[in-house]
């Protein structure tokens, strides 16, 4: 344990950040799971608002910092494709 009241607190903020950081990525998995259902089950209809709201929960996590911004992208690029190549 840290023995300075700056490290103290660094340790508190990180805390906090890692926290923030599971629930964003979390729902983001959730999200991206429900289009892959949305495909599984050829529902094309509720794969386009699937994906609709898991590029924007991808593109507010990268904006946070959540995601590295060629991650968000390729998490995107991938989930689209999916969809686009229903039949």
């Amino acid at each position: 344990m840290a023995n300075i009241k700056s490290a103290k607190k660094r340790i508190k903020v990180i805390e906090t950040k890692t926290l923030r950081n599971k629930m964003i990525k979390s729902r983001v998995k959730t999200l991206v799971k429900k289009v892959d259902a949305a495909v599984a089950a050829g529902n094309k209809d509720q794969a386009l608002s699937s994906l609709h709201e898991a590029v924007v929960a991808i593109d507010k996590a990268a904006a946070k910092g959540v995601y590295h911004k060629n991650t968000a992208s390729r998490k995107v690029s991938r989930i689209a494709k999916a969809v686009n190549t229903m039949a």
